[in-house]
């Protein structure tokens, strides 16, 4: 009683009746156990229950080492889905929890009814969380519990549940996923709540099937459950049961929206082989395929999952089947340029013959074509002998025949020949051509191979006061603690010049992503604080308890924040605190941080940002808070990779910390605690996605300068192919980020691509202006020809054409027709020279004959060799023509090596 006394009048006046009134009232709390009804109905048992009313802030237990069974089960209600990047599971659940109240319990008979509901407020209740929970409960909230005759009590609640989860959609869409929920106590030890099992997983899983209204995309496969007892940093551990969730995604829809369909596009891309590239373009139906699955992609873009962690199995057969379609177009240029321009081609190497036109052809069944025998002009020879035979004319050397007709025939014969060398040319009908198209054939012969290609894919310590109890029980520390609450609204300390020191300590429990636009920051942490309460002490021994757990709306807390927070808190609500006997308070709460950031993403996807937290109070100063941390960073750091539940496409790097000191208008300081985090982006997604097709597409445009310009073709394929790109830009916009700070380098590599393409175009479109218009284009200037047909040509290997003696007298026209003209004027005096007036008539009609073949010979030669303007101007632009492609491998190979560092280097 003395000590009692002694307690009492060191406290404050203002504080003392209250105590000395709770004194009063101790004994009859601790031992009104059973409650007593006056009548039987609930006012009577709720005006009975109104003492235990008091005792909310403590655990309800009379021993202080029995611990508090809480029983838990739940009823999976709804799946409402995935989010594959930031690896979120969205369920709605019935969460159901049973516990005892030791204060509490009556006579059914005497109070009239077996159980009563309550508002939950007026009860302790557990501080249960769900480990993964990444977000606030919106659910509906339920304000009521039902409390038993023998001090049970029911909580029932729905939450809506935003948890992490690690998922696995490398199967994706014949996936199944096992995301866990882990049910324990945030603050209380093993030694003071122990969970279990309520109902078995089986019935859950049966019930849940039974009972469930949404699943969307997925099914319910089975929930397994299993308890652990995890460890602390303190030493203590943390009792935890765990359900297994087991759901399936639903594969039809994807199946028939976008597998079926890529099938069909892709046997329609193999049985394109059949078309004829001689007389159909078939790189223009290649390219409008190849746009037609973009826009496919397009179309179903919001069915593929988006995530940075795995690339799913049916990304890559996307993209086996984008690059098949690439390859088969490339090939097709390829034919096309040996089928236009073969007979331009040097003779065929010898080892392209034995190798493609025997090994290669034999494999295909496709035998080398047999050539035509050398003697084919004796045979035509032998074929007008007997032509001549039949007509009744003589084989032997007459005269006349010897002197006239046979003189008119041989002429005859040779204009004849030349026009037939001159077409055979233009046509390419060489034994060398005829052996490129050969190859050619080889190479589409093993395309019929690609459908089975494609089903295999297919698969301090200051003076304090020290608080005496009158029973060695938790409502006795509870009533003794009584005064301490009252000074909630003061900083803990007996000295006003005395700092209170804060240690603060983190978890990097997930990281939900970033917004580039916004410079956020998205994290999930476990938050603990840890101070000294010089208002609190008392002997473990007289009170039982070395550490009770209270409503942290009792005590006093620090205002520490984050200076970077930029919304609120939308984690789960912790009530409690731990406070120990010395004084020591643990605060630990999670915490959802949208934090600011300045995000550099000039080298997206192979980025690093360095993000900071910046703890500190927002009104005490230096000389009142002290703040600092307990655990070094090497430690954080391994923790948090180690419980880490969630990063999306985000992986943890680093972390480094820092105290700084910033003063105040009032001469004193402010105290921070800054930790650096550096995340790193996970860039394979980024690269299957963007960067490999984009180069895919840019070398389809590098193989178009194969297409022969001359056709007009080019520019159609070229147009295609940048609408194509337009379009597959626009099927990728999510992924890029968006920012108004720096353009990232990769917008730059794709803005280049399309300048690229477009120059190309626009490139193509001269060309071809110059194969058709430049027989009508004015001699080339003096500068354009030593630039350009000296200096570039020689730069890219194509020199100037030396001049030929015989091109200068058929590229006069002047001159032709004077050719023309003495050539029919010769003809016509021949016959007054050496024939006799009554000459054959047949001589007469061969020379006729003979004039008309010379006149046409002529006009085919002019008609094949043209001007020297045209063929200058036809030259300038095969040279600009070279240089562009030079410049697009240069592009390509840069562009390559480039991607191929930054992404080696980010590893």
């Amino acid at each position: 009683m003395t000590s009692k006394d002694t307690t009492v009048k060191s406290l404050p006046p203002s504080v003392q009746p209250t105590l000395v009134m709770f004194l009063i009232l101790l004994p009859a709390l601790c031992s009104a156990i059973h409650v007593n009804c006056t009548e039987p109905n609930q006012p009577a048992l709720l005006k009975a229950l109104t003492p235990s009313f008091n005792l909310s802030a403590i655990r309800p237990v009379m021993n202080i080492t029995t611990r508090t069974n809480i029983s838990t089960f739940f009823t999976l209600y709804g799946i409402l889905g995935v989010d594959e990047k930031a690896q979120l599971l969205l369920t709605f659940l019935w969460v159901n929890y049973y516990w005892v109240n030791e204060f509490i319990s009556w006579d059914p008979v005497q109070c009239g009814t077996s159980k009563i509901s309550l508002p939950r407020d007026k009860f302790w209740v557990p501080d249960i969380v769900i480990n993964e929970f990444m977000d606030e409960n919106t659910a509906p909230n339920v304000p009521y519990v039902y409390l038993h005759s023998n001090g049970q009590i029911h909580d029932a609640k729905p939450v809506r549940v935003v948890s992490s989860c690690n998922l696995d959609i490398y199967t994706f869409p014949f996936d199944i996923q096992n995301c866990t929920l882990t049910f324990n106590s945030y603050l209380h030890y093993s030694t003071d709540i122990e969970i279990s099992l309520g109902k078995s997983a089986e019935n859950i899983t049966k019930f849940s099937k039974e009972v469930i209204t949404t699943m969307g995309e997925w099914e319910l496969l089975d929930i397994t459950s299993h308890k652990f007892t995890q460890g602390s940093s303190t030493g203590a551990h943390i009792d935890e049961l765990a359900f297994h969730i087991r759901v399936r995604r639903r594969a039809t829809l994807y199946v028939v929206n976008l597998l079926i369909p890529s099938c069909f596009l892709i046997t329609v891309d193999l049985f394109s082989f059949l078309l004829p590239p001689q007389s159909v373009d078939r790189s223009s139906f290649k390219m409008t395929l190849i746009l037609g699955y973009t826009v496919f992609l397009l179309i179903m873009n919001d069915l593929l999952p988006i995530t940075g962690n795995t690339i799913p199995l049916i990304n890559v057969f996307f993209s086996l089947c984008l690059a098949l379609m690439v390859a088969s177009l490339l090939e097709t240029i390829l034919v096309t340029n040996l089928l236009s321009c073969s007979v331009n081609l040097s003779p065929i190497p010898r080892w392209v013959q034995v190798f493609v036109l025997q090994i290669l052809a034999c494999v295909v069944c496709m035998p080398r074509k047999t050539k035509e025998p050398k003697g084919s002009d004796t045979k035509l020879s032998t074929v007008v002998a007997q032509q001549m035979a039949v007509d009744g004319l003589p084989e032997g050397k007459g005269p006349v025949a010897d002197s006239m007709a046979i003189q008119e025939l041989k002429s005859l014969g040779r204009d004849l020949q030349a026009i037939r060398l001159k077409v055979e040319q233009q046509l390419g009908d060489n034994n060398s051509s005829e052996e490129w198209m050969q190859c050619r054939l080889l190479k589409v012969k093993p395309s019929k191979l690609l459908f089975i290609f494609i089903s295999v894919l297919m698969h301090a310590p200051c003076s304090s006061f020290k608080l005496n109890c009158s029973k060695p029980d938790r409502p006795s520390l509870l009533e003794a603690l009584k005064p301490v609450f009252n000074l909630s609204s003061i900083r803990p300390v007996m000295n006003v010049s005395t700092p209170t020191r804060i240690s603060i300590d983190f978890t990097l429990y997930g990281i939900l992503g970033v917004d580039e636009k916004a410079q956020i920051l998205k994290t999930y942490i476990w938050q603990a604080l840890t101070w000294r309460n010089e208002f609190v002490e008392w002997d473990p021994e007289q009170c039982g308890s070395e550490w009770i757990t209270i409503p942290r709306k009792l005590l006093w807390s620090p205002d520490v924040v984050i200076n970077e927070f930029m919304e609120q808190n939308s984690a789960p609500f912790v009530p409690y605190t731990y406070v120990y006997h010395d004084g020591f308070v643990l605060d630990g709460q999670p915490v959802k941080v949208f934090s600011s950031c300045r995000l550099d993403i000039y080298t997206f996807p192979f980025d690093i940002q360095n993000c900071s937290f910046t703890f500190n109070s927002y009104l005490y100063r230096m000389s009142d808070l002290e703040i600092g941390h307990t655990l070094t960073v090497e430690d954080i750091l391994h923790v948090s990779k180690k419980v880490m539940a969630t990063m999306g496409e985000w992986d943890l790097v680093g972390l480094a910390s820092e105290t700084l000191h910033s003063p105040a208008s009032d001469g004193d300081a402010y105290q921070f605690v800054r930790f650096f985090v550096s995340v790193k982006r996970r860039a394979t997604l980024y690269v299957v996605n963007l960067l490999i097709p984009s180069c895919l597409l840019i070398t389809v445009d590098l193989f178009s300068f194969l297409l022969p310009p001359s056709t007009g073709d080019r520019s159609f394929f070229k147009m295609t192919l940048i609408l194509g790109y337009t379009v597959f830009l626009l099927i990728m916009n999510d992924l890029l980020p968006v920012t108004g700070d720096k353009i990232p380098l990769i917008n730059i590599f794709l803005c280049l691509c399309l300048a690229l393409m477009v120059s190309s175009l626009l490139e193509t479109i001269l060309i071809t202006n110059l194969l058709f218009g430049s027989a009508h284009y004015p001699p080339v200037p003096r500068w354009i020809r030593v630039f350009v047909l000296h200096i570039l040509g020689r730069l890219v290997r194509l020199p100037p054409k030396p001049g030929e003696q015989e091109d200068t007298v058929i590229q006069n026209p002047a001159a032709q027709e004077i050719n023309v003209s003495s050539l029919v004027e010769e003809n016509n005096e021949a016959p007054e020279q050496k024939g006799p007036l009554d000459e054959d008539m047949a001589l007469q009609e061969l020379r006729s004959l003979g004039r008309d073949l010379k006149a046409l010979n002529l006009q085919v030669q002019q008609q094949l060799s043209g001007s020297q303007s045209a063929e200058e101007w036809i030259q300038v632009g095969l040279i600009i023509d070279r240089l562009l492609f030079l410049l697009y491998i240069l592009f390509i190979v840069v562009s390559f090596i480039t991607i191929t560092f930054f992404w080696l280097k980010s590893y």
